[in-house]
């Protein structure tokens, strides 16, 4: 009988290599999944705050304007209640005075 070894070290190596060939086609296919997978729920999250996003209003208003604001109208509203004041106290003086 034949005394050499019943698998040779390159008919080894060839299968290794092979497994890991297999090994790393199977983790890309895995990887290529979970990337597809990732991508839609990214895209799912994303359109949900796109919505959102959408709903909300841009906001144009300050604090500083508004006060600035009802400064001004208080302003203007104050004239013309002095004027007013004053035109009433002309009318009344002119009836009197009669």
């Amino acid at each position: 009988m034949n005394k050499g070894p019943l698998v040779t070290r390159t008919e080894l190596r060839r299968r290794k290599e092979e497994a890991e060939k297999e090994a790393q086609k199977l983790f890309e296919q895995n990887q290529k999944e979970a990337d597809k997978e990732y991508r839609k729920k990214e895209k799912e999250i994303s359109s949900f705050y796109r919505k959102e996003h959408k709903k909300q209003k841009e906001i144009t208003k300050s604090r500083s304007n508004e006060q600035t604001k009802i400064r001004e109208r208080s302003s203007t509203l104050t004239k013309a209640i002095i004027v007013v004041a004053i035109l009433l106290a002309i009318v009344i003086f002119i009836v009197l005075n009669l």
